[in-house]
């Protein structure tokens, strides 16, 4: 599809006058993500649920791809496209304290995560909110939101108390425990296949300053290491959130984690991450009390599409022996070029699985990983068993057939199959692993016409 398929005359006259087309003076930084190159045809930059539901009425009648876009930042490229539009979200960027004494926030999901510390920090407040302020609200809060005071905190969806969404047929809709619990429960891990979430309403927690440490290890026993960080992990108490990142280097790996203490005690702090010191050779190590607000720092960096990127992703109950092995053969073998390993037990677990259609509750490491395109193959044949416990969709590119059966467990499909024919029976929202209600995963009969939150 190319966007001679676009009827430019009928865009509504709200949108007109921010809409960016090919050719204007603001397409280069508004076609792409972050990290993934796109052309769409259109990109409309709604300022209000109402031009968000205009935006989709208008796209509905397009014979083109559709992508929602909060942040950009994502990875999983899937909030641009060629040729179709993008909805845009960037311009419902509210952050308010709503009230204080219950810490409730409302968020705009076009707000980015950098901006929200800010405006939180001034009232003691913190939201776990992933590892980079550049993010958008909107894809991390209603996908899981794995974040660096995630075993203190939990997940960011677990403090989602509601947001206001708009349907498939153009409704705006409050999405709580009150009104439309279904489609609340939904959003929480699966919005992107359900609607298009304009804002919401996050309890946030007590904090201010916290510990943020960077250690830089000599990784090149890589699966010895890793099986020791993640034990190591495991034994910690839930206020230190320890992320890591392993690069290959010649014969070796480097491994540079970042760990943040969630409060100001700085000998409890230095007590937990003393023992990760003594698990390989440090190369460098950083520890320092600061505001959450200066680690999560506001950035509005252009996005003009580095790559396009293969990642995949699993979520793991242990760094196991087994487990360890065979992501450190993978890196060996040039499988892969880099990965990482995000900390996601404690407080995580504690939400019982039913509660969200984020229904992962027993693991505590997330693993993602670059995949080299020319070992594809290779990567792919060991994916296979690491990714059987849980992938988590924000890092993953694929949509093979057994990406939709390991993001939702049984019992979780179906229900938003359920919820899917009630809220979405045209199936106008799909991502690149579609629910379709009453179908077999995959039965798409239209995959040009996709859409998501990220």
């Amino acid at each position: 599809m190319t966007q001679q398929n676009l009827d430019y005359d009928g865009i509504p006259a709200s949108l007109a006058a921010l809409a960016v087309k090919p050719g204007d003076s603001g397409y280069e930084e508004a076609r792409s993500t972050y990290v993934w190159p796109g052309s769409p045809g259109l990109v409309l930059r709604p300022q209000s649920s109402e031009q968000v539901g205009e935006a989709l009425a208008f796209a509905r009648t397009q014979d083109v791809p559709l992508a929602v876009r909060s942040g950009g930042h994502g990875i999983n490229g899937r909030s641009t496209n060629d040729g179709g539009i993008v909805i845009d979200l960037g311009g419902l960027d509210r952050v308010e304290v709503i009230d204080r004494d219950r810490r409730l926030v409302r968020l705009g999901a076009g707000a980015r995560w950098g901006d929200v510390a800010q405006v939180l920090a001034r009232h003691g407040l913190a939201i776990s909110s992933g590892d980079h302020g550049g993010a958008g609200v909107g894809g991390l809060a209603t996908s899981g939101g794995q974040g660096l005071l995630g075993r203190y905190y939990g997940l960011t969806i677990d403090h989602v108390v509601g947001a206001e969404v708009v349907l498939a047929d153009g409704r705006i809709v409050r999405a709580d425990a009150e009104h439309n619990p279904d489609l609340f429960w939904a959003i929480r891990g699966a919005a992107g296949n359900i609607g298009i979430v304009t804002s919401l309403d996050i309890e946030a927690a007590e904090v201010g300053d916290i510990v943020f440490a960077i250690f830089i290890h000599d990784a090149s026993d890589t699966a010895a290491f890793l099986q020791k960080w993640g034990a190591q992990v495991e034994r910690s108490p839930r206020e230190l959130t320890p992320f890591m990142s392993v690069f290959g280097q010649g014969s070796g790996a480097i491994a540079q984690t970042y760990a943040v203490w969630a409060g100001d005690d700085t000998e409890a702090a230095a007590a937990a991450l003393a023992p990760f010191l003594e698990i390989a050779p440090v190369l460098q190590q950083q520890a320092q009390l600061m505001p959450y607000a200066a680690f999560m720092a506001p950035v509005h960096h252009g996005h003009y599409g580095q790559a396009q990127v293969r990642s995949r992703s699993a979520l793991l109950d242990h760094l196991d022996a087994p487990t360890a092995t065979a992501v450190a053969r993978m890196l060996t073998d040039g499988d892969i070029g880099m990965f990482q390993i995000r900390s996601i037990g404690g407080a995580v677990n504690d939400t019982p699985a039913d509660t969200t259609a984020y229904a992962h509750r027993t693991q505590n490491f997330g693993l993602s990983a670059m995949v080299n395109e020319n070992r594809r193959a290779e990567a792919d044949r060991v994916w296979a068993e690491l990714a059987s416990g849980g992938i988590y969709l924000n890092f993953e590119t694929h949509s093979d057939a057994t990406s939709l059966a390991n993001a939702f467990p049984p019992a979780t499909l179906e229900r938003l199959r359920a919820v899917k024919a009630a809220y979405d029976p045209d199936n106008v929202f799909r991502t690149s692993v579609p629910i379709v209600a009453g179908s077999p995963p995959f039965a798409d009969h239209n995959p040009a016409f996709t859409a998501t939150g990220i």
